[in-house]
């Protein structure tokens, strides 16, 4: 029973999150960094205040990286202030322990990691009194002075409370104990060589190198396709040949009805078709398609990555300045993407502030200008109805999905304005009705071989009209009509052939959905459950993981994708070597996520399950004391060329390539790069191989070099010094010219990692001519160099990376009237407007013709000097 002068202590995770409620129940008056009313004391943490550490007497000072005091596993753990924010945790200790402060509030963020950092300090503080928890979703006042009069006892957050400490304290003897050991062994044969696991960072990690070791195992397969050019009385339409006894890909994910793997057997189907009259017959259907669902943070990440390009972290901090600072989204680390069942009459207060109706002086007028007609229809319709797909009970677990507040924006920046208005749509969109679409297939047949032509028509937008698609679009092309009966004829049969692609890398948004649907293939029924809607990390904690293995040099970014490095190659073939599953594949994660589930339900105790922590980072320490370097199982091979210093074989190792007949050995990773063995034959064949490209300096920068063999048989960068004319003469007199010289005639050769001219070379030189074998990150092979030489431009070349965005690219390399080489960029045409034709058997309706692309590609005039 409150005396008149108890209060209550109220602790939020963030000072801002303090205002908020301070504004929201009023009456509270400020002293510097805490508010204090009648019934309240209000203060705030500033994120995590402590962390844990190894108690003082189990701590090891020196020789913590050597397995002689591996591994560490104190029977109680430490809780240790974050330096830089320790005055705050001072301050909240000492209005704890305030006589008048009968019992807390915990108001930090409603999660597992809200709950950990209240706890946390509440444990360093030795507090005794009651504790109570505000759950909060959205900002607003409101919504604060709600959940005040719906405040949880502490006895209901015990589960979660164990389940968030299990969590923190396993993490950390999993990265301590897994970094010290695989440190202590990769330093075992000298130096020091950090590296890192994690229980979620390696299965991503691993993840990423599966995909990459897939892209460099890939062997692309030649096939044809076959397309026909049909001639009926309203015009021309394509077709393009299909076995209609395809049955799906079963091994070959290659496989598709429209591709010919013989080229003989394509060419005799070119033969046959050609010339030839056809019968056609035609099925039309409807079709819809749903608007996609609310945005939960892994799918909002998702989004902005791939249509701005904005880092997972990024995405994080603008949707949490939207949640805390301006107030207007709801809370944005959730994995939910649907809403309360009890919450329709609050989505129909969004709408109406969407229409602008009563929001005041100086929100957005352009923004809400534009959803104030979507917003509008759906009041007007009255389609905010029960409806399983949006309101769902079930589908939600500590948040609900992220969607606008009651809150008017104002004062955006443009990188806020456009999550405000992905999120904005995506809310007024799920409200609409299906698109309705119309879909024609016809079929095409000539002398018994069948041509498909796919058609779509925008019938009714629905919820596009939300993005604009009020119709049909420039996408949306027209298929000429064919009347019944009618003979149409092969004009032309044209036979393109083409090569199989390897998976494409993964960039944020992909590496998302991929950490997202981790589990998904597991056995164990109850993993793939507890995975389910979790994968690897939360989606709070995701960003945050790919920027720590960026950080590690782990990874990579080259525009917008993520490489993985030779650190990255290592660490897996370490650890698959070593036997230690259970860090490189989602399964911890899922038995962890299962048990703490559990946990928070008060199946499970803490004890038990940190039990079970303690005996598997035992079982780690223990593979890794029990290895050296050289027995680490592998796919390791024998090299056919001998050692050049004794003829001795050679044999790959985890580390190295090593003779084992003398001492000569070669590190397998240099300047960050993992060399292959075909490339290592190549330096020992010819005692030179290169340029290769994908070195990276101490800054992290990429560069490229050609590696030699000195006198002493040590490897050495050779970066081409000599190319620029500064050193001795060139005899050229063996080498093959690749063509004439742009700037004075005479021949061009390959030299070091450049295409010079002869004359640049020596102390007589008359030409400056140059240019890299290796111009921003894309090789220029030799037969692309007397393209650019005879007939002005190279092909097409798509893999260069730009210096500044880090971006990738395409162009062409052309000949400037100077003599200089220079960038031309790929230009489309403008798709020309869609003529209304009358489509066949389907009324006034056009469809697309699919088979025809969009436009060609051509080149525009402008280039731009290239840069080796």
């Amino acid at each position: 029973m409150k005396t008149p002068m108890s209060k209550k202590l109220i602790i939020a995770e963030k000072p801002s999150v303090a205002a908020d409620i301070a504004r929201a129940l009023g009456g509270f008056v400020r002293h510097d960094d805490y508010f204090e009313s009648d019934d309240y004391v209000l203060s705030s943490a500033i994120g995590h205040l402590l962390e844990l550490a190894c108690p003082e007497e189990y701590e090891v000072k020196r020789g913590k990286w050597s397995f002689a005091h591996l591994p560490v596993i104190p029977p109680h753990f430490a809780l240790q202030p974050i330096a830089k924010t320790e005055p705050r945790l001072k301050l909240l200790v000492r209005l704890i322990k305030r006589k008048d402060v009968v019992s807390l509030v915990n108001a930090c963020d409603a999660g597992r990691e809200g709950e950990l950092i209240f706890n946390y300090i509440n444990q360093h503080a030795t507090n005794g009194k009651p504790v109570e928890r505000l759950w909060l979703q959205s900002m607003t006042p409101q919504a604060i002075r709600d959940g005040f009069f719906r405040l949880r006892t502490g006895a209901e957050m015990h589960g979660l409370g164990d389940a968030a400490v299990c969590r923190s304290e396993s993490d950390w003897l999993v990265g301590i104990n897994g970094t010290r050991a695989m440190t202590a062994f990769n330093s075992k044969t000298g130096g020091f060589h950090l590296t890192t696991v994690g229980r979620v960072q390696t299965p991503t990690l691993a993840l990423m190198v599966e995909r990459e070791d897939r892209i460099r195992k890939f062997i692309p397969r030649a096939y044809w396709e076959l397309e026909g050019v049909f001639a009926c009385v309203e015009g021309c339409y394509r077709g393009k040949w299909f076995d209609e006894k395809f049955k799906g890909k079963d091994d070959d994910e290659h496989a598709r009805a429209d591709r010919l793997w013989d080229e003989t057997r394509a060419t005799l189907l070119q033969q046959k078709c050609a010339g030839q009259d056809g019968t056609v017959s035609e099925e039309s259907k409807a079709s819809t398609q749903l608007s996609p669902l609310l945005f939960d943070l892994t799918s909002l990440q998702r989004e902005a990555n791939g249509r701005f390009g904005f880092s997972a972290k990024a995405t994080l901090g603008l949707a949490q300045a939207l949640y805390e600072k301006h107030k207007i989204l709801t809370y944005p680390r959730t994995d939910s993407r649907a809403l309360p069942e009890d919450y329709r009459q609050t989505v129909v207060s969004t709408l109406s502030m969407l229409t602008g109706e009563g929001v005041g002086k100086g929100h957005d007028e352009a923004a809400l200008a534009r959803y104030a007609p979507f917003a509008e229809q759906i009041l007007a319709r009255q389609w905010v109805v029960p409806n399983k797909r949006i309101f769902n009970n079930a589908k939600i677990s500590d948040h609900f999905a992220i969607i606008p507040t009651l809150q008017a924006p104002k004062h955006l920046s443009e990188p806020e304005m456009k999550l405000y208005d992905m999120v904005v749509k995506r809310f007024l969109a799920v409200f609409y009705p299906a698109a309705e679409y119309l879909i024609t297939t016809r079929i095409t047949r000539v002398d018994g071989e069948p041509f498909k032509t796919e058609g779509k028509v925008l019938v009714n937008p629905g919820w596009l009209a939300v993005y604009g698609r009020e119709g049909q679009d420039g996408d949306e092309g027209n298929l000429v009509a064919v009347q019944a009966e009618e003979s149409v004829n092969s004009q032309e049969m044209v036979l393109s052939a083409h090569h199989t692609r390897p998976p494409a890398r993964y960039s944020e948004a992909t590496l998302l959905s991929a950490m997202e649907g981790a589990g998904k293939a597991m056995d164990d029924e109850d993993l793939r459950a507890a995975m389910a809607g979790r994968g690897l990390g939360t989606p709070a904690t995701r960003a945050q993981i790919i920027e720590n293995l960026l950080a590690e040099q782990y990874l990579h970014r080259e525009g917008r994708e993520l490489l993985p490095t030779a650190k990255a190659f290592s660490l897996m073939t370490l650890l698959n070597g070593l036997g230690i599953a259970e860090l490189t594949a989602p399964e911890l994660t899922g038995e962890w996520e299962w048990k703490l589930a559990r946990m928070e339900r008060g199946e499970l105790s803490r004890s038990e399950f940190m039990q079970e922590i303690a005996a598997m980072t035992q079982r780690i320490v223990d593979r890794a004391k029990s290895y050296d370097s050289d027995t680490i199982p592998g796919d390791f091979g024998e090299l056919s060329t001998p050692c050049p210093k004794c003829g001795g074989l050679i044999k790959e190792t985890y580390k190295k390539f090593q003779c084992q007949a003398c001492e000569f050995g070669l590190w397998k990773i240099v300047a960050g790069r993992q060399f292959e063995a075909a490339e290592i034959e190549d330096l020992l064949t010819r005692r030179r191989v290169g340029p290769l490209s994908g070195f990276r300096n101490k800054m992290g920068r990429p560069f490229n070099a050609i590696i030699q063999l000195n006198a002493e048989n040590a490897p050495e960068f050779d970066f081409g010094q000599g190319a620029d004319g500064s050193g001795d003469e060139v005899d050229f007199s063996a080498s093959e010219a690749l063509g004439a010289c742009p700037k004075c005639g005479a021949r061009i050769f390959e030299h070091g990692m450049s295409y010079v001219c002869e004359k640049s070379q020596g102390a007589a030189k008359s030409c400056d001519f140059r240019s890299g074998k290796v111009i921003l990150q894309q090789p220029v092979e030799a037969d692309q160099m007397q393209k650019l030489l005879s007939s002005g431009r190279t092909d097409l070349l798509r893999n260069f990376v730009s210096a500044r965005t880090r971006r990738k690219f395409s162009a062409f390399l052309v000949r400037g009237a100077d003599g200089k080489v220079g960038f031309e960029f790929e230009k489309r045409e403008p798709k020309a407007p869609a003529k209304k034709t009358r489509a066949a058997t389907t009324g006034d309706i056009a469809v697309k013709d699919s088979s025809v692309p969009p436009g060609a590609a051509t080149t525009k005039g402008r280039s731009k000097k290239a840069t080796s």
